[in-house]
């Protein structure tokens, strides 16, 4: 698997920040993602920085990372996913780009 070969697939599975459960980015349900995020998070000893930052970062990454690899649909998920995360923690929504 080519994916096993990069140094990002190999972070998002041996991330030192969060240990996260298999497959987290590939759940249907961005609210499921989220919480799962969340959890993972909350749980960790060894993040840096505080629960809600950490699961953000580890979400973003993933969608940096997978790039132009990544099918539309997953794409959406998972930035409905931080909608989510968001929510989950009280912060305000992320403001929406303006297509022109």
């Amino acid at each position: 698997m080519a994916s096993s070969k990069k140094w990002s697939g190999r972070v998002t599975r041996e991330s030192n920040a969060l240990d996260l459960d298999r497959g987290v980015f590939t759940l249907d349900d961005p609210k499921s993602i989220a919480r799962s995020l969340k959890r993972s998070a909350e749980l960790s000893r060894r993040r840096k920085a505080d629960p809600y930052r950490s699961a953000m970062s580890m979400l973003t990454f993933y969608l940096n990372r997978a790039g132009k690899n990544l099918p539309a649909t997953q794409k959406r998920k998972l930035e409905r996913a931080k909608d989510e995360l968001r929510a989950l923690y009280g912060r305000k929504p992320a403001a929406k780009s303006r297509a022109r």
